[in-house]
């Protein structure tokens, strides 16, 4: 379903000019949830804003469903086809629509007929129900707000969702909810999940496989069995691996810088 080919991505000029992705590769089947992991600056979600089109100045080669992505602006096809959910639920979504609202705009955008029973059905499916359709973001939680984030994805019917750490905005508490909601969503739709995420114990929950990214460049490409048995070989993916369990002064005393 996807496939990315030497992407490599530059940002500013001169003496200031930084290689944010070099030379990344990765592909996708049909059906299967992708991650894309590493700690802040790694460049996942650069890669992430390339396949959305979001970043247009990247080199390289990447397709969705067999057909070449360009740099230039996408097309309507292929939104309909890639929806992607933002990491702040509060950012997201416009303060002073309604949810009916907010959700009816792709589908008028789009030409989709019967927008009320789109709305009224894609609210079931992410567990709000009609009694959130006329309330304002401001009236919603936090989880609330990134149920309707992903209802606004879903709303196009697409094939493929973005994930850019849908989560890590939340409270614990709440994060449990959202990831099955999406574990459930992908299995009954049979969607693509790319999810980009820091945290691997989300990862290792969500994705069948996860690329692990360092300062822009592709450190391994490992299995869920991998990372729960701790059977890895990279000894940056090994590092980011105890620093997920937690603070531990002993062990943050023997990390090592990975340029």
């Amino acid at each position: 379903m996807i496939a990315v080919e030497d992407l490599n991505v530059f940002f500013g000029r001169g003496r200031t000019r930084s290689h944010a992705v070099r030379d990344v590769n990765f592909t996708v089947k049909k059906g299967e949830s992708f991650g894309l992991v590493g700690e802040s600056g790694s460049g996942k979600s650069t890669v992430l804003n390339c396949i959305s089109g979001l970043f247009t100045h990247w080199t390289g080669r990447m397709e969705i469903g067999g057909v070449r992505l360009a740099q230039t602006r996408r097309d309507m096809a292929f939104c309909r086809k890639v929806q992607m959910v933002f990491q702040d639920p509060y950012g997201s979504l416009h303060p002073r629509h309604t949810i009916d609202r907010t959700l009816k705009e792709p589908v008028k955008i789009h030409r989709f007929g019967d927008a009320n029973h789109r709305v009224a059905r894609v609210l079931d499916e992410v567990g709000l129900g009609a009694k959130f359709r006329f309330r304002f973001p401001h009236q919603l939680s936090g989880g609330q707000r990134q149920r309707v984030a992903v209802a606004r994805a879903l709303i196009l019917e697409p094939e493929v969702i973005l994930l850019d750490e849908p989560t890590s905005a939340l409270d614990v508490s709440i994060q449990a909810e959202v990831l099955n909601l999406l574990q459930d969503l992908r299995r009954e739709k049979n969607l693509t999940y790319i999810l980009v995420s820091h945290d691997l114990a989300v990862v290792s929950h969500m994705c069948n496989r996860l690329l692990v990214m360092n300062r822009g460049k592709t450190v391994e490409t490992i299995t869920r069995s991998q990372l729960r048995s701790g059977t890895i070989s990279e000894k940056y993916t090994k590092q980011l691996l105890v620093a997920g369990k937690g603070y531990d002064r002993a062990a943050v005393d023997q990390f090592q810088d990975f340029s």
